[in-house]
């Protein structure tokens, strides 16, 4: 399907800067895009592909956008006005410089493979601005998300879905729930103990927001069927992510990583473990695959009994990219909103202690809770000298393959791992 625009024929999915370098190729003014005789001849700059200096005077190879690489042309330094493309070429060609043991300071001419490595990193860079701008499109979450990788040239995941709940798979129902509190002040006056309460557990959260029940134990947060608003204090992982997060590409070979832009208090709710909900059977089948691809995210639902698995390889949020530690900072939560089938909690990562802004965030894949001296609940029974088989873990063979020993060895852990 298409639309003609003043004799121009452009396709009705274009985007408003694909429309206006069609207009400014056929030459033509179009007030309602912006183009007009004044800036018919303004060309923005895509990236920057090589540099060389001719007696002082820098020059750059520069790719329009909107053009074949075969219209690239070179410009002195004065005529371009993209200040912080050239900051980033710079940054770019000083820190492969450095990599490649030269000096930082540019030479005279760039060599085929530094110029090459340039337009590569560029265009890399590109593909992650429209996967972080996906990204944020796809969120339902107040915490933006950024993406860096100054690492190497991987560029976006091939095979990846951002969702924001859980995908129910093949054969599996969550029951809504049908009763909801009536609490005037869920934290200061609950009726009948609120929504953990009906459900013979304690609340959760105090004032802040902060988690105070120990590792191990449920939360029941109110639910669609509650009287109170979306300002209640037992309304907490049902908001979603708060804060500003990014994907980065770690420098020790751990593949991506995610840290955190603002500080976050201890034991405040930091995301859900988030994906496609998929039996134990089926599990089993997948893990096998994933084995051999090196990498999987089955994260196992054993809270009473292990018959689902959130299986986060393919649909999933910012936690697909959470990387393990032997010492996290986030502990792993059973969560009951809407649904209170106990053999599919949601899955909540919480911090373990005040979290600096830029610091990586991690979790256990095989985090165990300390039975010792817990609080007294229902749960009691379920308490092993182990650790307590209803906390949520990855499957036993979730360390990634493509990281495994020299990881082990960087995060100080012992090897093998405990199983």
């Amino acid at each position: 399907m298409a639309e003609n625009l003043k004799g121009c024929n452009v396709c009705c999915k274009s985007s408003w800067n694909q429309l206006q370098d069609l207009c400014r190729l056929a030459k033509l003014s179009c007030p309602a895009l912006g183009v007009s005789k004044r800036n018919l001849y303004d060309f923005e700059v895509e990236y920057l592909c090589d540099y060389k200096k001719i007696r002082e005077q820098e020059y750059y190879l520069v790719k329009w956008r909107g053009y074949p690489d075969s219209e690239s042309t070179w410009e002195p330094r004065q005529n371009l006005k993209c200040v912080r493309i050239l900051k980033q070429f710079h940054k770019d060609l000083e820190r492969e410089l450095l990599r490649r043991h030269h000096r930082s300071k540019p030479p005279r001419h760039l060599d085929p493979s530094l110029a090459n490595y340039l337009v590569q990193k560029a265009k890399q860079r590109r593909a992650l601005r429209r996967w972080e701008q996906e990204l944020n499109a796809k969120r339902s979450h107040l915490g933006r998300i950024t993406v860096e990788n100054e690492v190497d040239l991987d560029g976006p995941p091939r095979a990846f879905v951002y969702i924001n709940e859980y995908r129910v798979g093949e054969g599996i129902t969550l029951n809504q729930v049908a009763v909801g509190c009536e609490c005037q002040d869920c934290l200061w006056a609950p009726a009948g103990g609120c929504c953990p309460g009906a459900s013979l557990h304690k609340f959760a959260y105090n004032d802040q927001g902060q988690v105070r029940l120990r590792a191990g134990l449920p939360i029941y947060e109110c639910n669609s069927r509650c009287r109170c608003g979306y300002d209640c204090p037992n309304r907490v992982v049902q908001k979603g992510i708060r804060y500003d997060l990014c994907i980065f590409r770690t420098d020790d070979g751990r593949g991506w990583g995610v840290r955190t832009l603002e500080k976050i208090r201890k034991n405040s709710f930091v995301m859900e473990y988030v994906g496609e909900i998929i039996t134990s059977e089926e599990a089993e089948r997948r893990g096998q695959i994933y084995d051999r691809q090196g990498a999987t995210y089955l994260f196992d639902l054993d809270y009473v009994e292990d018959v689902y698995t959130v299986d986060a390889a393919y649909y999933g949020n910012i936690s697909h990219f959470v990387n393990h530690s032997c010492d996290p900072n986030l502990q792993v939560y059973n969560v009951f909103i809407d649904n209170l089938d106990e053999r599919l909690p949601r899955i909540a990562f919480f911090a373990t202690r005040t979290i600096r802004a830029g610091e990586e965030l991690t979790f256990d894949y095989n985090m165990q809770v300390d039975p010792v001296d817990m609080e007294s609940t229902r749960m009691d029974s379920n308490f092993g000298l182990a650790g307590l088989p209803g906390s949520p873990k990855k499957r036993g063979c979730t360390y990634e393959k493509w990281t495994l020993l020299c990881h082990w060895k960087r995060s100080g852990c012992s090897w093998p791992p405990d199983q």
